[in-house]
């Protein structure tokens, strides 16, 4: 499985591929030129449950620290682990 960054300047997202299955997805949005917003994440109900999202998030986070860019997590699983993790705080939208 590998991991493909999209981004347009307005819209992006992070898409994990099975061979050349779309197997999960983060979509984001940005809010600036420091700050982007995660839409939504999706996972095949296949493959749910093995971690995908994470491995998604953590490719975002990676991402976001690179560039000191902050994140706003709208879409709930999102939310959901940044409320969980302290260790990514640090790119986290307060």
């Amino acid at each position: 499985m590998n991991i493909q960054q999209v981004d347009d300047n307005k819209h992006g997202i992070f898409k994990l591929f099975n061979g050349e299955t779309v197997a999960a997805e983060m979509a984001y949005t940005w809010a600036g030129d420091t700050m982007l917003i995660i839409d939504h994440t999706d996972v095949s109900d296949q493959l749910r449950g093995q971690g995908l999202g994470r491995k998604l998030l953590n490719e975002l986070v990676t991402f976001a620290r690179g560039r000191n860019i902050k994140v706003i997590p709208l879409c709930p699983f999102a939310k959901s682990v940044f409320d969980k993790d302290l260790s990514i705080h640090d790119v986290l939208k307060v």
